[in-house]
């Protein structure tokens, strides 16, 4: 008998390939206007996926992506601060 659960695919606002949610980071804006990176998945807000590489990040910041996906302008300050979680979490 088959399995029927299925596996949640998520799009990377970088490269814009389909991957499975779990393998993915998701940025998420809340109702203030901030943006947060969401480790655990389960917050509050609108989300958009990346990859766990720099450079879809890097893909993303230039396309404009992540803003696209959350709708609202995101400042250089709010990628430097992605980009440094981002190394914190591929050392680990």
């Amino acid at each position: 008998m088959k399995n029927g659960s299925k596996i949640p695919m998520r799009q990377c606002a970088g490269c814009r390939e389909m991957k499975s949610k779990k393998e993915m980071i998701r940025v998420i804006r809340t109702a203030e206007n901030e943006i947060l990176l969401d480790t655990t998945g389960k917050k509050n807000g609108r989300g958009a996926y990346i990859c766990n590489s720099r450079s879809c990040l890097e893909k993303a910041m230039k396309s404009r992506g992540l803003e696209r996906s959350l709708k609202v302008m995101v400042p250089t300050e709010v990628y430097e601060s992605l980009e440094k979680e981002l190394k914190e979490i591929e050392q680990q």
